[in-house]
């Protein structure tokens, strides 16, 4: 049972990260969808250690059958999710409907989230038939949930693709019964996890083409497909004309003007750009295009190696040979990073993503804007791009505008925003140009070859009724600026993303109502009172209490370890290892804290006053662990990978810690409490996550959020 164990928590979590991977390619990288779904998962698994509860006693063939049919599922939750898009109609670049999206997570995420519950709470109820504990069997689980997130890390940095991963988890899920049948029994269980073994390593030789096959699906003339630590990246050409796509959605296209566009309506604003650096987006045809200002140096910084090897091959040559020029320095890092080491600059471009995901937002704060502004040269511009409605902007829309605007104005005492379907924001601390003659003459000067930037179309933008609105409607809207402590642009784009199937909700300013709502005091007493009423009151049935700490533990374990890893996100980069790392550090910590409590209560099983005090012991650990992290955040406190790991690693101890308590305090049979504290567990996580990432941060940002998890872990002690 210990293999068995250790199997389910590694196949749980690799196949957990492949299946989120590909609803995130398919659902075009809209990083909320993911945050969804990751919920969606732990309910699953939830029910799963709620069904077939009333089985004491499951046999081997029972648990030989689920581990088979896991392997089996998990390669055709990926065929179908790839062709989700086919099956339900879609049209090519468009979402389908959040019914549609919704319904392709719920069914894809059934068959190995329900698998995984039941085969945890089957094992763990024959794992302590033989006279061992439901703790033990969590941490050994957890252990396997550490593999599992190594080999997710690791396959990737190695170049293995996630379909080719998919094999291989569903290849460990068929070999597991093999060990635990026995040589002895011959059964056809036992022959068909053989042959499916060897299938499986038949299809994981064989998954490139296979995998090149199910891509062009959607992208009918593909060249290449590749996935990268930020995403899968897509290379597709037709008549000439090159798309690279970024999860499914278009990154650029060789034939249009959008990085002419950008560079000449942020170049122009300068007298003579000799140092320029440029923060992604360079592959487009940004390098080309500021080229011909010929600067003495181009530094090119590119967050996704990944993205530069795949796509410069198939560039026209035109961008090739501007990415080869002497003056071009090309430096694989992370922009954030990079800037703090850097020398000075005329002109930074920022040709990063949007700010929708919490990835993305990093490059729109406050703070980045000071990293900026520190190495700008005297009258240096910062530039950087948006993409809104040409003509009418949501409240959402605006509202997110003008966040970063307000994060900009307290860098910048200069800012000019040129408004279209594509916004160019520039700043800098000196004039920057204010009627079009000075851009237009410097254009004609320097006789710059372009295909739509003219002297007649800049006269256009500086004097068309959409620049003197939107200037004076920024400069009027109220609405905090973006930092990052508190990411409010991620909170608009979740309003922008649900406002395409909803259109009402775009009239809702959700960040608006709940400011409101905590500046009256009525209300977040009221919520503080009921807390603690709940918990007093659930001490009048122990079932109950014991349920609802575990939930709130799993519900703390998981909000702390959003906080702490987008917070090493902020300051560090999203480097896929990085966080691979950090969230085996959760589950290191989850398999410490069981084991270590676990341990400690068998040693002193014959004083229960003083067990009960572990719990207790446990939720001031919480208590301090959120004064820790909130302390760090107020004084934004560069909180390295060794740090970050070990905060984490604390969470997790504390969350597995009261599950041992709650499993062992007071227990005669601990098969009967398996089912209900599991899936309490992933409830609260399940909660937590949701919770967390789409409203509690974004709204009150990283230090509120750590603050109010304060007092929920104080509050918790009523349930002791």
């Amino acid at each position: 049972m210990i293999i068995s164990l250790f199997s389910i928590g590694l196949i749980s979590i690799l196949g957990q990260v492949v299946l989120l991977r590909e609803l995130n390619v398919s659902f075009y990288g809209v990083e909320l969808i993911y945050l969804l779904a990751l919920g969606i998962w732990l309910f699953w698994t939830a029910i799963g250690a709620l069904v077939g509860r009333r089985t004491h006693f499951p046999s081997d063939k029972a648990l030989a059958l689920l581990f088979i049919i896991f392997g089996i599922a998990l390669p055709f939750d990926i065929v179908f999710i790839r062709a989700s898009r086919l099956l339900f109609g879609g049209v090519p670049g468009a979402y389908l409907t959040f019914l549609q999206q919704f319904t392709i997570a719920v069914i894809s995420l059934m068959p190995a989230g329900i698998l995984s519950g039941i085969l945890f709470q089957w094992t763990a109820k024959i794992y302590v038939s033989q006279e061992r504990t439901v703790a033990i069997a969590y941490a050994i689980e957890s252990l396997g949930g550490l593999v599992g997130g190594l080999a997710a890390t690791v396959f990737l940095k190695w170049g293995i693709q996630n379909f080719a991963i998919a094999f291989a988890c569903a290849f460990a899920s068929v070999i597991t019964p093999l060990v635990f049948l026995g040589r002895r029994r011959l059964s056809p269980l036992r022959w068909t996890a053989a042959v499916l073994a060897c299938i499986l390593l038949l299809l994981l030789w064989k998954a490139s083409p296979i995998d090149h096959l199910m891509v062009a699906w959607n992208h009918p003339n593909l060249l290449e497909s590749k996935d990268s630590p930020y995403g899968r990246i897509t290379v597709a050409q037709s008549s000439g004309q090159l798309s690279v796509f970024e999860n499914d959605a278009l990154a650029f296209e060789t034939e249009g003007t959008e990085a002419e566009y950008f560079s000449h309506l942020s170049a122009l604003q300068h007298a003579n750009p000799e140092q320029v650096l440029i923060l992604g987006g360079g592959v487009e045809g940004i390098v080309r295009e500021v080229q011909k200002y010929k600067p003495k140096r181009i530094d090119y910084v590119e967050l996704n190696p990944v993205m530069l090897d795949l796509v410069t091959q198939h560039l026209p040559p035109d961008i090739q040979k501007s990415l080869r020029e002497p003056n071009v320095r090309i430096t694989l890092a992370d922009p954030r990073r990079f800037l703090r080491d850097s020398g000075q600059y005329d002109l930074i471009l920022v040709g990063m993503p949007e700010p929708t995901s919490g990835q993305a937002n990093r490059f729109y704060t406050k703070e980045f804007f000071e990293l900026c502004a520190a190495k700008l040269n005297h009258g240096g511009i910062l530039a950087f791009r948006l993409r809104s409605a040409e003509n009418l902007w949501t409240l959402p829309l605006t509202r997110r505008t003008a966040s970063i605007y307000r994060a900009l104005e307290t860098v910048f005492p200069e800012i000019l925003f040129l408004p279209g379907q594509t916004n160019v924001v520039t700043a800098s601390r000196e004039p920057l140009p204010r009627t079009p003659e000075i851009m237009s003459r410097r254009l004609q000067d320097r006789k710059i070859a372009t295909r739509l930037i003219s002297p007649n179309y800049i006269r256009y933008l500086f004097t068309n009724d959409r620049f003197f609105e939107i200037r004076n409607l920024l400069r009027t809207e109220a609405a905090p600026a973006n930092t990052d402590v508190r990411p409010v642009c991620y909170q608009y784009a979740f309003t922008i993303w649900l406002s395409k199937f909803f259109p009402g909700i775009a009239l809702i300013d959700f960040s608006s109502i709940l400011d409101k709502a905590a500046a009256r005091p009525a209300l977040p007493l009221l919520l503080w009172i009921s807390l603690p009423l709940l918990f007093l009151l659930s001490r009048f049935v122990p079932a109950c209490r014991r349920v609802l700490l575990v939930a709130i533990a799993g519900f703390l374990g998981m909000v702390l370890e959003t906080i702490l890893i987008l917070y090493y996100q902020v300051k560090y980069g999203v480097l896929y290892q990085d966080i691979g790392l950090l969230l085996m550090s959760f589950m290191a910590g989850l398999a410490l804290g069981a084991m270590i409590i676990d341990m400690l209560m068998a040693r002193f099983a014959n004083r229960q006053r003083l067990i009960r005090w572990y719990a207790v012991a446990l939720l001031v650990g919480f208590c301090f662990l959120c004064v820790v992290t909130a302390t760090r955040i107020t004084m934004s406190a560069a909180t390295g990978l060794v740090q970050t790991s070990a905060l984490l690693m604390a969470a997790g101890f504390l969350v597995a810690g009261i599950f041992a308590y709650a499993s062992l305090y007071e227990i005669e049979d601990q098969r009967s409490v398996i089912s209900p504290l599991y899936a309490a567990d992933l409830l609260g996580g399940s909660v937590g996550s949701l919770l967390g990432s789409l409203i509690l941060i974004p709204v009150l940002g990283l230090d509120v959020t750590t603050r109010g998890m304060l007092l929920l872990a104080a509050f918790s002690l009523l349930l002791v």
